[in-house]
């Protein structure tokens, strides 16, 4: 069954959710973890976004990730694989509220340093943080129930952004 793609105001308490998930994260974890951000649009103050935090956890070397991915596992969290071919793994916490989509990242991984490129741009520009907020809205009226068209569809924006933050 396909899932709402649902656009919700930003809610201010998205920070203290991220911070929870990231001490339990680096609890579970142990010294495997270089580090815990929190990316995506609900990193983003006053940005509206899915209401799922996203986390990218960066680890020691590749070789961390299979030690990793398993205790997130007996977490609970439900693999999503490595979709993109970037060596990021994506799972997701259903039971958390709001959802937590975790990705374990190797070091120095180009989809994570883009992340943060787009997050810290977005942070420091309000009409691009205002232009991608638009776009969103739009795309998730357009695309209800068709998340990875929904997220394709950006893809364009997302990759301007970056080039601009690079530059």
């Amino acid at each position: 069954m396909a899932t709402l793609v649902e656009i919700v105001p930003y809610d201010p308490a998205w920070p203290t959710f991220f911070a929870n998930a990231q001490a339990v994260l680096r609890a579970w974890l142990g010294s495997a973890v270089v580090a815990v951000d929190h990316i995506g649009s609900t990193s983003v103050p006053g940005m509206p976004a899915k209401p799922v935090i996203d986390i990218d956890i960066t680890l020691t070397g590749p070789d961390a990730i299979p030690g990793a991915a398993a205790r997130l596992v007996e977490a609970g969290y439900e693999p999503r694989g490595n979709r993109y071919g970037d060596d990021v793994w994506a799972f997701l916490s259903k039971s958390a509220m709001p959802r937590l989509r975790v990705y374990l990242c190797p070091p120095h991984n180009r989809t994570h340093e883009q992340r943060l490129l787009f997050r810290d741009y977005l942070r420091r520009h309000d009409a691009a943080a205002m232009a991608y907020a638009t776009l969103k809205r739009r795309l998730a009226e357009r695309f209800p129930y068709d998340g990875d068209r929904y997220t394709a569809e950006k893809s364009a924006f997302v990759q301007g952004i970056v080039a601009k933050a690079v530059s």
